[in-house]
């Protein structure tokens, strides 16, 4: 499918208006299918949609490594794409039960999350001997703005990047959505073998509780973003290990949890 498509419009400014052309990314349905039942359908951009679905199943807890999953393959559909997974029997019962004790009547509307507590859930603690120069994470921003090639054409997608020390950023997705970004970088990582320790993700966009969620449960000691944090997310990297640097853009940047992990961090305190 079409990452993108070019379509006519009339751009009016002060000078006058004009015909143009624009790219729009696009969007569509990509059905989370584990042993004959869609967990999730998500909209998404229709590229490297087995990363995305891999990643989803890890940061949703669904499996915590490939040796769990005994099959894969993607459906194109008309209406969208199916990602099918089926997965080892303990994987399958686990997921099953799950399923049951997520029944109701009601939900909180997080993409799919059931209850408050899954909303907030508990994720495990984050250990990584990862240090990175106060000039990496500086240029961090701008090494993923090289690798945004959908936005570059659209200006309408976000981006997940790994930056690791001495290399820069080796690794980037994009996406209409944030989380899916952040999804399909940790999916790549997991297919190809490489430690999400070893590095630090970048964001194009605000930090929130759910990207920090994802980072702990991938196991990504560093989260990386151009804009803001929110206070949940904040909280919730500290709690993790998580080192959350914010407004990392124009040479600069702020750290709110866990210094240590940028070294002569202290020099860039007033």
């Amino acid at each position: 499918m079409q990452t993108h498509v070019s379509v006519p419009g009339r751009a009016h400014r002060a000078d006058g208006a004009r015909v143009i052309h624009r790219a729009l990314p696009e969007e569509v349905p990509v059905a989370l299918v584990f042993n004959g039942t869609t967990q999730a359908v998500m909209m998404a951009t229709p590229s490297d949609v087995e990363d995305f679905a891999h990643g989803f199943a890890l940061t949703e807890g669904i499996v915590t490594d490939t040796a769990q999953i005994e099959a894969f393959e993607i459906a194109e559909h008309a209406q969208g794409i199916e990602a099918r997974f089926w997965l080892r029997v303990d994987r399958a019962e686990a997921l099953s039960e799950r399923r049951r004790s997520m029944a109701g009547p009601v939900g909180c509307g997080l993409c799919g999350i059931d209850s408050l507590e899954q909303a907030l859930r508990t994720v495990p603690r984050v250990v990584a001997d990862l240090y990175l120069s106060p000039a990496e994470i500086s240029q961090a921003t701008e090494g993923l703005r090289d690798c945004q090639r959908l936005h570059h054409l659209t200006r309408a997608t976000h981006a997940a990047g790994f930056l690791v020390p001495g290399a820069g950023v080796t690794l980037a997705r994009e996406d209409v959505g944030r989380h899916n970004a952040l999804d399909k970088l940790i999916g790549a990582l997991l297919l190809r073998g490489t430690g999400p320790a070893t590095g630090a993700a970048v964001m194009t966009s605000r930090l929130s509780v759910e990207l920090v969620q994802k980072c702990a449960l991938a196991g990504i000691p560093v989260l990386i973003a151009v804009s803001a944090p929110t206070g949940a997310a904040m909280r919730l990297a500290d709690s993790a290990g998580i080192t959350l640097v914010a407004f990392a853009r124009s040479g600069g940047f702020d750290i709110y949890t866990h210094p240590h992990r940028i070294s002569n961090e202290a020099a860039h305190v007033a």
